[in-house]
């Protein structure tokens, strides 16, 4: 049997299927629509009997079908689509699979979270959320019939991590999907599906992107899960536009790389962090004093680039520290070759409710901080002229 591909290899030659111009990667096919030779050949390609270009709002176009190939390719999946963002590849999941009700387990992206608490209700989808350390809990809530059991591991953005086996199995035994939003780990650090989950999420704007140059989402599984997902998103209008297939495609080609930096970068920012007198907390997984070390140890490959920290102070002081920094951008996304450093309550989390916020542990002292591609050193540099 021939050895499975190496991840990197996967991540330039995630295609399986060459282009017909003999193009290395799938150029932009920026037509909405394609023309068929017989009605015949155009049903055939309608019904999935082949593959072909059709209608570029169904995601039939030669570029949004090649990266969804690649995409699945970098899960370990079946199949995948590919969405306008990470929120629509989320709205469509809970629209679709979410019916009987959803668990959030543990904290979320804010606009996650506003989506649960906010629109799905007036839709009759409700959810339960429980914190991370109610997982005694979760057991009594499945048992109530809910249908889908939503998680981030590592959290945005207090970098919680669970663990996927067993809350799969967990999941399984009360009938229920367990869902599982890999953005901050990316596909290069942890890869759900092989872990048990039924379906992964991405906001693909992230590291998937990892350019800041484009804004997509994506759902990764089985296609016995995913094509009634494909219904809601081809009538919502939720596909990306083919240049943005093409810039996400050209971007997975370096995701090994650019996480592997990220993730060492981070380690190594998280100890600095760790030994300043101003910093009350870090929350990094790969700090050994991290509650979630030893199961991230078991489930990831690297810790990835993000990580938060509390200073001994103020929301104020806190925002003095932000605005201090040189190097390091004010900014509300994560996953790009440049570092970012934002402040939940005021960006990420700021329509969470205070209280929520509060018993989630999201204070206005908290620092999120996305690392890049810099040097490590002179990130840290950054960090401790602004905080001194």
């Amino acid at each position: 049997m021939a050895k499975e591909p190496d991840f990197s290899t996967l991540c330039v030659h995630g295609d399986p299927q060459r282009d017909p111009s003999g193009a290395p990667h799938t150029p932009i096919y920026n037509s909405s629509t394609f023309t068929f030779n017989s009605t015949a050949d155009l049903v055939d390609v309608l019904e999935g009997r082949r593959e072909g270009g059709l209608y570029t709002r169904f995601g039939m176009n030669p570029t949004i079908t090649s990266l969804e190939r690649q995409l699945a390719q970098l899960e370990g999946a079946e199949s995948a689509l590919s969405f306008t963002a990470g929120m629509a590849a989320a709205s469509a999941l809970f629209l679709t699979h979410g019916r009987k009700g959803i668990i959030c387990l543990g904290d979320a992206y804010g606009g996650t979270l506003e989506l649960l608490t906010n629109q799905l209700p007036l839709l009759d989808i409700h959810t339960r959320f429980l914190l991370g350390g109610e997982q005694d809990q979760l057991a009594s809530a499945l048992e109530e019939g809910y249908g889908l059991l939503f998680i981030e591991t590592p959290t945005n953005p207090t970098l919680e991590i669970f663990d996927i086996h067993a809350l799969a199995e967990q999941a399984h035994q009360h009938g229920a999907l367990l869902v599982v939003d890999n953005t901050f780990a990316s596909p290069a650090n942890q890869q759900p599906l092989s872990l048990g989950a039924d379906l992964v999420l991405h906001s693909a704007t992230k590291y998937l992107g990892g350019h800041s140059d484009l804004t997509a989402g994506a759902l990764m599984g089985p296609k016995t899960l995913l094509d009634p997902i494909w219904a809601w998103r081809k009538n919502l209008g939720q596909v990306p536009a083919p240049e943005t297939a093409a810039l996400l495609s050209r971007s997975l080609r370096t995701l090994p790389l650019r996480v592997q930096r990220q993730s060492d970068s981070a380690l190594t920012i998280a100890k600095a962090l760790a030994e300043h007198p101003r910093v009350s907390r870090v929350l990094y997984p790969g700090l050994p004093t991290f509650p979630g070390h030893a199961i991230a140890q078991k489930q990831m490959k690297g810790y990835g680039g993000m990580l938060s920290f509390e200073l001994d102070g103020s929301g104020e002081e806190t925002t003095t520290v932000v605005d201090r920094l040189q190097l390091i951008g004010n900014g509300a996304s994560l996953g790009g070759v440049e570092s970012l450093a934002t402040q939940p309550t005021i960006i990420t989390h700021r329509g969470v409710p205070a209280a929520d916020r509060a018993r989630r542990g999201i204070g206005e002292n908290m620092i999120r901080l996305s690392v890049g591609l810099e040097d490590a050193n002179e990130l840290i540099a950054d960090l401790l002229q602004a905080l001194n």
